[in-house]
């Protein structure tokens, strides 16, 4: 089986030559440094090169992000650039615009993807990620109840953004998967109400998982934290999977698979045995 056959017959539920070999996120800056100082090749800068350098398969990820590069920041991490519609007003000419597509890119990947070679997905960021990130993480908690008009307004353009983007990007090729960013769980379960859930996120999931379902690209939600209670939220509007199973949060991916048995999974492997070496790394892998 070529990595695009496999990846597909995987999530199918199909048998398989093997399992994919995938490191799926990027790696820290932090991580790169040190094993740069441990002998990794210095001209390797990317994670796709250092993930092929390891012996991984090739998996591309393209994350189309709705803030041009020209928005400005928030002063820190969890810090927000709007209070308002006012500020929201000011804000738009920097969201939703088209040049942040870079087709080129994705134009160079078409060949080897189109011979199996490489597997594409995409991230696009999800419902209750995009909010955040102009509300500010607690500003943007109380907005469900202080700003609902300015919330479904910002998911109502961001939706149009998305489906856009999804028609751009499979005229050129036609991605195995993708993932919405969403991080909308900590370790005690969901960050928001089931309610809060089905009235400002679960419409918007549901025109663009419609979508990807015609192309026959496998959907995945990307959150940290415990996502037990969150699965069937997702599975109702037409979500495939969930990533990155989270086992120091409390995730236990055979209650999931005993609940929703055609769930599809990708991660579940608990980074912290890591630290404790080559033995108890691969009893992690055969717990699994």
């Amino acid at each position: 089986m070529n990595h695009v056959e496999r990846f597909k017959a995987l999530m199918a539920f199909q048998p398989v030559d093997r399992l994919p070999m995938v490191e799926w996120a990027d790696y820290w800056t932090e991580t790169l440094d040190r094993w740069r100082g441990e002998g990794l090749p210095a001209e390797l800068e990317d994670a796709f090169a250092v993930r092929r350098h390891f012996g991984l398969d090739p998996y591309r990820q393209y994350w189309v992000r709705p803030r041009h590069w020209e928005c400005p920041s928030p002063d820190h991490h969890g810090a927000g650039l709007i209070r308002g519609e006012k500020d929201y007003e000011e804000l738009s000419p920097y969201l939703f615009r088209k040049e942040v597509f870079a087709y080129d890119l994705v134009q160079s990947w078409k060949e080897s993807h189109d011979r199996g070679e490489l597997v594409v997905w995409f991230t696009i960021e999800g419902f209750f990620w995009f909010p955040r990130t102009l509300f500010g993480i607690e500003r943007h908690l109380y907005a469900f109840y202080d700003n609902p008009g300015l919330m479904h307004r910002m998911n109502e353009e961001l939706t149009e953004f998305h489906l856009w983007f999804i028609e751009e990007l499979c005229g050129i090729l036609q991605p195995e998967f993708m993932t919405f960013a969403e991080d909308m769980s900590y370790n005690h379960g969901p960050m928001l109400s089931e309610e809060c859930f089905e009235e400002f996120m679960a419409p918007y999931y549901r025109r663009v998982t419609k979508a990807l379902k015609e192309r026959g690209i496998v959907c995945i939600v990307d959150s940290d934290g415990d996502v037990t209670r969150a699965v069937p939220w997702f599975e109702r509007v037409g979500v495939d999977g969930i990533l990155p199973l989270e086992r120091q949060a409390g995730v236990d991916l055979r209650s999931i698979r005993e609940r929703h048995p055609r769930f599809c999974t990708i991660g579940h492997f608990d980074k912290m045995v890591m630290k404790h070496g080559e033995e108890a790394m691969r009893a992690e892998f055969e717990r699994l």
